[in-house]
């Protein structure tokens, strides 16, 4: 199918948004449910924005290479020794509590994220939410950046600890509270380093955008688009080279500096959108 120059563009725009947004604490999703409102052009669904997701993906699997790397050596080799089989290298086992810590914390926001693919309010899509959720969790971000301290690492993250941060990863699913907003934020509160946190940030992407990337990849199936997936390809590929560059980036920023920046631009964002829908 043929697209416009105006099409074409606007895809693109899809990809740089959530290529530079998804890993920052900002809320890619808030910014993807506001370029439709503010281009004019028409909303291509969850699907696409899915699409820009798996491309990031993609960028964090680059990014976290060396960690997924000896989690599954780790994971395959337990597997192995468990069957009475010869392992080829060394098990990991710090590897191994990490790939635990990590399911533990993903649980939650993957069978909330399912629950909601059936069944969507319309508020969560409409600018107010995004500017509201911007605010409050702004503020959560800057306090707990502000008060607490960094004294633990991620070798010193437990599994109660990993729920914690889990469960308030549920609140991504609302466009505006930012999935690794409220995951640094909790995290900062539990005195992990700005480091530590972001990183953990990423390792949670993993899942949760993989879970999200094949529930939609069913339906697109399912329903034989070929329209989005075409588009898919487009935003894909873009957003994966956008994001990689804005990780890098970004825990370049944060070794040396804080997250007020991003709290600063937040409340610019929520203040100036409830303005504007007002």
């Amino acid at each position: 199918m043929a697209f416009s120059l105006s099409d074409i563009l606007y895809f693109f725009l899809i990809a740089l948004v959530q290529g530079i947004t998804e890993f920052l604490p900002i809320s890619s999703s808030g910014h993807l449910v506001l370029l439709p409102e503010f281009t004019g052009q028409t909303d291509y669904g969850v699907s696409i924005d899915v699409a820009a997701h798996v491309g990031t993906l993609i960028a964090v699997l680059i990014y976290v290479r060396t960690d997924v790397r000896r989690m599954c050596l780790s994971f395959k080799n337990t597997i192995l020794k468990k069957m009475g089989l010869q392992a080829d290298v060394f098990i990991d086992h710090q590897s191994l509590i990490m790939l635990k810590i990590i399911f533990v914390a993903s649980f939650p926001v993957i069978i909330a994220g399912f629950l909601i693919s059936f069944y969507e309010p319309s508020f969560i899509r409409m600018i107010q939410t995004v500017a509201i959720s911007n605010l409050i969790f702004a503020g959560f971000l800057l306090h707990s950046d502000k008060t607490q301290k960094s004294e633990k690492d991620l070798s010193k993250m437990k599994f109660k600890e990993s729920l914690y941060i889990g469960l308030a990863q549920m609140l991504a699913i609302i466009p505006g509270t930012s999935r690794s907003g409220v995951t640094i934020t909790m995290a900062r509160y539990l005195n992990f380093d700005r480091t530590s946190a972001a990183r953990f940030s990423l390792l949670l992407s993993i899942p949760v955008i993989s879970a999200a990337g094949f529930l939609q990849t069913f339906k697109l199936i399912e329903g034989e688009n070929t329209l989005e997936a075409t588009v898919a390809s487009i935003v894909l590929v873009v957003s994966c080279i956008v994001a990689l560059a804005v990780v890098h980036a970004m825990m370049a920023w944060i070794r040396r500096k804080d997250f007020t920046i991003f709290v600063i631009y937040r409340l610019i964002l929520g203040i100036t959108l409830l303005v504007l829908s007002f």
